[in-house]
């Protein structure tokens, strides 16, 4: 007797494809984890430099605003990126995102002129939740808000940064807290000489 193939109901064909859809995609496919997409695109930089602007106007920031805004994505590992970000001739900062158990966290890697750790060294926050491919958020943390109250900063004790890339396009860094936004937009159409 000859043996018919058996016809799938509805859902399980629907579950066959989503699986077949999830292995042929690899690790950053649509249904994968949204921070290792995220970091995948932020990897996909590394090596590369970029100019950007400060795309918000806040009266504060117009130092920065006038300045040449420069970010190099460097030193990449499959677990920390640290990207220098210029400010004119001000070299003291770099950003580091870094893959924890948890999640990911940012950190702000800020330095005197003299290489040694500025004051205000190693602030920043981790994910609270997955984001998505293009963008991450990170809520101050308590090592952060305990920094910023010894030192008389107790303003950005809410502060909230976040960082998107959206490949092919821009890399926006973002620091948000009540009445204040600051947003700078990198141009990742044409990389630029350091």
């Amino acid at each position: 007797m000859k043996t018919l193939p058996m016809a799938l109901s509805a859902p399980a064909a629907a579950l066959s494809l989503m699986l077949l859809a999830g292995c042929a995609s690899g690790p950053y496919a649509s249904g994968g984890d949204a921070q290792d997409a995220f970091f995948a695109n932020l990897t996909e930089l590394c090596g590369q430099t970029f100019e950007g602007k400060v795309v918000t106007d806040d009266p504060v920031d117009a130092d920065f605003r006038s300045q040449r805004l420069v970010m190099h994505v460097r030193d990449c590992s499959d677990t920390e990126i640290r990207i220098p970000f210029h400010v004119g001739a001000d070299h003291s900062r770099t950003w580091v995102i870094t893959r924890t158990s948890g999640g990911l966290t940012l950190k702000h890697d800020h330095r005197d002129p003299d290489g040694t750790t500025h004051t205000l060294h190693w602030y920043g926050g981790d994910t609270e939740n997955a984001g998505t491919a293009t963008r991450q958020e990170f809520p101050v943390d308590g090592f952060s808000i305990a920094l910023f109250n010894a030192n008389n900063a107790a303003v950005s004790t809410t502060n909230v940064w976040a960082v998107e890339v959206n490949p092919g396009e821009t890399y926006v860094y973002e620091l948000a807290r009540e009445n204040r936004l600051l947003r700078v937009s990198f141009d990742l159409t044409k990389p630029v000489a350091r």
